[in-house]
């Protein structure tokens, strides 16, 4: 959603310039937690009652995530006081995306999703991305999502691009060219 970008952009930018320092940004995963937090429908559905406070919302996740073992980082708790006063919520999965982004692209690596009908383990999966890192010509943070509908094989994404190598995608290509 092109509005929600636009949004978020300004929030993960200036996250980004306050800066993680020579340690990085430690605090990254606390982000991505809260992210995931704000993206509950039930949470977001009580921090857009006009009957609750934003220092409520605030309070509320944070006591979530303190339960959950996270203490917020100042940086984390700053940005997450800012996009609720502001009435963003909604953008904080986004503001975690973009951010994930510039700290990626700072490091010279991407996230990248590999797609597979079955477990992979350990050892497999180290040799499929030193491969992958190979044909996308950088470093690769990868998590595996399993897909039954691929029935063998793996599908990679790495940002907007797309290494499609299984039955699945296989049976497709054959059936247009028997059908063209």
């Amino acid at each position: 959603m092109a509005e929600l970008a636009t949004i978020a952009r300004p929030y993960a930018e200036a996250l980004f310039k306050a800066g993680g320092g020579a340690d990085g940004f430690p605090w990254k995963a606390q982000l991505e937690s809260v992210a995931a937090l704000a993206s509950d429908p039930q949470l977001r559905q009580f921090a857009d009652s006009p009957k609750v406070a934003p220092l409520q919302v605030f309070d509320l996740i944070a006591g979530i995530a303190l339960q959950k073992g996270l203490q917020l980082d100042s940086r984390v708790a700053n940005l997450l006081q800012a996009v609720i006063e502001n009435g963003r919520l909604a953008a904080l999965p986004e503001i975690s995306a973009q951010f994930s982004a510039l700290v990626n692209a700072q490091s010279g690596s991407s996230d990248a999703t590999v797609y597979s009908a079955f477990p992979i383990d350990d050892a497999a999966l180290a040799d499929v991305v030193a491969t992958l890192e190979k044909r996308f010509g950088r470093k690769l943070k990868a998590r595996v999502e399993i897909d039954a509908e691929l029935i063998g094989g793996i599908r990679v994404v790495v940002g907007d691009e797309v290494l499609d190598t299984s039955v699945k995608a296989r049976l497709e290509q054959m059936k247009v060219a028997l059908t063209a």
